[in-house]
């Protein structure tokens, strides 16, 4: 099984814990090379080697400013490049992170054949947080926003402000069921011949919201004996299935 997560969001979020620590190597290297550099332009006579004569002929001065220039500006890149790779490590390790959540539990459930794809961006500007395409076709998966913060009765949804007022909410059902929706519509508009199955499901941590026809309600450990019970899709032919994926990919 597969797990793509966005790229957009960092170029290590699918980092290893062994690429992790290499990539942290290397951005401490450049970080103690940048503070010795300028510990050698400060400290010792270094920058004064470099003086340009009373009267330099023109390779004489050109000479000596690329020499500046590169002494000056070593350390700043240096500090500049190993934060932005520590920057990258830190959003590796929060990839991995992920990982081992719900995704991660997806990926040591199911088999071969599934992919999950993560915060997919559609055309229309709309993110899904979660889709899994497997033989049943794709499946959106939303959480539920936390208890603490939300009520529910009857269907109308109130979200808690910080200042303790309650305002009105959009269902999550009917977020997610819509969501499944936009998606059928994107998948759609790509290949007219073809319509794909989309499921919904609302990950909640408790039974008290009920389903709809349109949205399933389960439990975050019940997501991959969901998945697993849809029936399969018999027109989504493999070709059919890799170009989904490509579609998939490229939104990530």
């Amino acid at each position: 099984m597969q797990i793509l997560t966005p790229r957009r969001a960092g170029r290590l979020r699918a980092a290893t814990p062994a690429g992790a620590a290499a990539h942290a190597a290397v951005a401490g290297a450049m970080l103690v090379a940048a503070i010795a550099v300028a510990w050698l332009d400060l400290a010792t006579p270094l920058l004064r080697t470099l003086q340009i004569p009373v009267r330099p002929t023109v390779a004489e001065a050109a000479v000596a400013v690329v020499a500046w220039a590169a002494t000056l500006g070593l350390p700043v890149v240096l500090l500049v490049v190993g934060t932005v790779r520590l920057l990258d490590v830190a959003g590796g390790l929060a990839g991995l992170h992920r990982q081992a959540g719900p995704s991660g539990a997806l990926a040591a459930q199911l088999g071969d054949g599934y992919v999950v794809c993560e915060a997919v961006r559609l055309p229309d500007g709309s993110t899904i947080p979660r889709i899994v395409l497997g033989p049943h076709g794709l499946a959106v998966l939303e959480v539920a926003p936390l208890r603490s913060a939300t009520r529910h009765r009857d269907g109308r949804w109130e979200l808690r402000l910080r200042d303790g007022r309650w305002v009105a909410m959009e269902n999550p059902l009917d977020r997610t069921s819509r969501d499944a929706e936009r998606v059928r519509r994107w998948c759609a508009a790509d290949d007219r011949d073809f319509v794909v199955r989309v499921h919904a499901a609302l990950v909640v941590p408790d039974a008290s919201i009920q389903r709809t026809p349109t949205c399933a309600v389960i439990a975050a450990d019940q997501i991959p004996a969901w998945i697993g019970s849809l029936p399969a899709q018999r027109t989504l032919t493999p070709g059919r299935r890799a170009r989904l994926a490509r579609m998939l990919v490229e939104r990530i």
